[in-house]
């Protein structure tokens, strides 16, 4: 059992759809907050308070350019979730089965 806080908790950071939309972004290289805040329906401040448990939980940097923050993605700490998910590959085809019937 993990005993992370759930502010420093990768499974916790990656649970809200916009945190998972945020690195999805960020996967296809560095943006500025802004950039990431304007492709939102949700305020800049929500946008900053997601990238900071994304940040808490190792999974972004930041990086000071000017007056922006560039923000960029530190996928290593997924790892620890590709981890935990192979225990459960073997139900996968299974339930594609039954899905595709």
């Amino acid at each position: 059992m993990n005993t992370a806080s759930p502010a420093t908790d990768v499974f916790h950071a990656i649970a809200d759809p916009h945190r998972r939309q945020l690195l999805d972004l960020l996967a296809a290289g560095e943006l500025p907050a802004q950039e990431l805040a304007d492709r939102f329906a949700i305020s800049f401040a929500a946008i900053s308070q997601h990238l900071r448990v994304l940040r808490e939980a190792g999974l972004v940097a930041r990086r000071a350019e000017g007056r922006q923050r560039i923000y960029s993605l530190t996928p290593e700490p997924l790892q620890l979730v590709a981890e935990w998910t192979v225990g459960y590959r073997k139900f996968w085809p299974s339930r594609l089965k039954l899905l595709g019937a």
